[in-house]
């Protein structure tokens, strides 16, 4: 059974969302401010989080700074474009503005796991001539295999699991630091170059996209 984290200060909506995700089969956990959510995940890790911005104490947008490795669904009154950008490139996996069609948001629910049981299960990641083994920590390209540092194969990993999306530079940062202590701020742009001159010698393409000011993606 997939538990789930409903992070909303609000009464009415905690309380019929509870419901309505209990009815669909999910053993649901509730916080109602945003230190009382970070309380609940140092007891115990959800499968996804639904998060209102708008907490009482810690905002939702610092709550999401601090999640790593569950697929969060931002759940709020802000509708303001740029609002919603950020907090994709931040780390959320969705955003759904209130009021929300309930019917929506449990399908949207129901997609965010079934990608996050895709992405645990299989130890390979694919982008057109890439394939990239967590188990064996080997990449190929085009059948060859293409040597990299420790930071250079959690780069790819990261891009590749976000593939086809924007990764900002200070959430990639932030993904680094709990899987490589050599990549800091200054030396990020160095490894990514590393990274996008040994996979174009292998096959003469360039994978990975700059944004500038942004970041990195790949596909």
């Amino acid at each position: 059974m997939k538990t789930i984290l409903i992070v909303d200060d609000d009464e009415n909506i905690n309380n019929m969302l509870f419901e309505v995700l209990e009815k669909e089969g999910f053993c649901v956990m509730r916080a109602f401010s945003g230190s009382e959510a970070l309380l609940v995940l140092e007891r115990k890790k959800p499968d996804l989080i639904l998060l209102d911005l708008m907490l009482p104490g810690i905002c939702g947008e610092d709550v999401l700074k601090k999640i790593r490795g569950i697929p969060v669904i931002v759940v709020s009154a802000k509708i303001d474009i740029e609002n919603k950008v950020n907090l994709l490139l931040g780390g959320a996996a969705d955003y759904v503005t209130k009021p929300f069609d309930i019917r929506e948001l449990v399908a949207r629910i129901k997609l965010q796991l079934k990608n996050a049981e895709r992405l645990s299960s299989s130890p390979l990641m694919t982008f057109e001539e890439i394939t990239l083994d967590e188990n064996s920590h080997r990449v190929c390209v085009s059948g060859k295999e293409v040597r990299l540092t420790r930071t250079e194969f959690s780069i790819l990993k990261i891009l590749l699991q976000n593939k086809g999306s924007v990764v900002a530079k200070s959430v990639l940062l932030d993904k680094l630091s709990f899987e490589t202590p050599d990549c800091v701020e200054s030396s990020l742009k160095v490894h990514v170059s590393n990274l996008r001159k040994k996979l174009r010698e292998q096959s003469g393409k360039d994978y990975i996209e700059s944004i500038w000011g942004i970041g990195f993606k790949i596909g």
